[in-house]
């Protein structure tokens, strides 16, 4: 790195996003607490933000693209990348295999854009186990137990017991509030979009997501050196 003799080393903020390595925002949250309102939300407005686009071997849908709404494979194909650790998480749901691909997620952390994942709690161990400080977890909560079942009861998607089925899921999601990095409460939509928002920046500005910083960070010391030197 070498300095300019008359400003000698500068940087910018927009240094810091130039240099930043991405990382993998995981919103997990029992069904009602309103994640996916807020994911969508999140996408919308971020254009650094991506969403993960998972692997999977259940039949392609007649309007479903192959990498874009998802990455179709066959069994055989899927369980070779789970041998080759080509797969961040994976999980078999129905008789169907779901997972998320290691090679286009680092990618885009090396590209310094981030990737939000949609993906239960085992999930986020599998993740967290995989990728260490690349993960950022984030846990939503409903304000309330009884709040999270009168919005599943509101959808009218589900009967009782479906709904009965979902609050027992959400009893090990709960339960594992703890292996999270954040908690937040969606009582209010536009704050808890905020909240995140919020986590997102100071997120972007942690060091350890700027390893290329160093180059800048030498220069402005030997700055510093020869300025006191005078």
């Amino acid at each position: 790195m070498t300095s300019d003799k008359t400003t000698g080393t500068t940087v910018s903020a927009q240094d810091l996003e130039d240099v930043r390595r991405g990382f993998m925002l995981v919103l997990a949250a029992p069904s009602g607490a309103g994640k996916g309102t807020i994911a969508n939300r999140l996408l919308a407005d971020d254009d650094k933000l991506a969403l993960s686009v998972s692997a999977t071997t259940r039949q392609r849908r007649a309007a479903e693209q192959h990498g874009v709404h998802y990455y179709f494979h066959e069994a055989d194909e899927f369980e070779r990348k789970i041998k080759a650790n080509e797969l961040l998480e994976w999980a078999k749901v129905h008789d169907n295999y779901y997972g998320t691909p290691r090679e286009p997620v680092d990618a885009s952390l090396n590209a310094g854009k981030d990737v939000l994942f949609d993906i239960d709690i085992a999930g986020v161990r599998q993740l967290q186990e995989q990728a260490g400080d690349d993960v950022v977890a984030i846990f939503v909560l409903p304000p309330s137990i009884a709040e999270m079942h009168a919005r599943l009861t509101g959808r009218g998607d589900d009967d009782t017991a479906a709904i009965k089925r979902r609050m027992k899921t959400a009893l090990d999601e709960v339960a594992g509030w703890q292996e999270f990095d954040y908690i937040i409460v969606n009582d209010d939509l536009d704050k808890a979009v905020e909240t995140v928002q919020a986590i997102i920046k100071a997120e972007r500005l942690k060091r350890v997501r700027l390893p290329k910083l160093a180059d800048k960070m030498t220069g402005m010391i030997t700055d510093l050196n020869a300025a006191i030197s005078k």
